[in-house]
């Protein structure tokens, strides 16, 4: 794991003329969990797309354990987990289907389950017939099957109960033992400081830089 990161490195993206994020640097360790709050509006989700390759910047790059990953559109090494799942599995696939979509190997599906709070019923269902929170799980599922160096984090429990995203947020954090570098973004900063190594606040671009608490 040592000298292992992912990195932004002076990042700024506009929309129009509206600019997002403004000179924005951050880095995520293998094995660390970082987190990341901040007023709505301020680029935090904008920044993850840019990490996990979805979102090009217009200025700065992006460095996955040494390799400039800035001009390309995605990289198996990241994964992201979103904040609305319906947007990210596709409707006309299982739960079984979604989850196994990306895994490397064969599936471990009692530990997977388990991690995710997550019964074997539902497997077999799509997603209409499933509710929020449980496609949640199955996303959360997916990416644990994918097994990724990197794992970020956008608002992933806000559309779970309380007991759920102890769960949830457990089995990510418990990733870093197994050297997954994990950015978590989140309004809940008690959640935040419950379970990440560190945590970050993103202020406004217009005088964008990140603090460390």
């Amino acid at each position: 794991m040592k000298g292992r990161s992912l990195a932004a490195q002076k990042i700024s993206v506009s929309f129009g003329k509206h600019e997002v994020l403004a000179d924005v640097s951050i880095e995520i360790e293998a094995g660390e969990v970082v987190g990341v709050t901040g007023p709505s509006g301020t680029g935090k989700t904008t920044l993850a797309q840019v990490l996990c390759g979805l979102r090009r910047p217009d200025r700065g790059h992006v460095i996955c354990d040494g390799v400039d990953l800035s001009r390309r559109r995605r990289t198996g090494q990241v994964a992201m987990l979103f904040q609305a799942p319906r947007r990210s599995c596709n409707p006309r696939r299982t739960l079984r289907e979604t989850i196994a979509e990306l895994a490397r190997g064969p599936v471990e599906w009692d530990t997977v389950l388990s991690s995710v709070g997550m019964t074997r019923d539902l497997l077999d269902r799509f997603p209409s017939q499933v509710s929020d929170g449980q496609l949640q799980r199955a996303a959360v599922a997916r990416v644990l099957a994918s097994k990724p160096d990197y794992l970020l984090c956008d608002e992933m429990t806000s559309m779970l109960d309380p007991a759920t995203t102890a769960t949830v947020a457990r089995t990510v954090t418990g990733l870093a033992a197994t050297g997954v570098g994990v950015l978590f973004i989140s309004h809940d900063v008690p959640l935040l400081t419950a379970c990440t190594d560190r945590l970050v606040h993103l202020s406004a671009a217009s005088n964008n830089h990140i603090g460390a608490q």
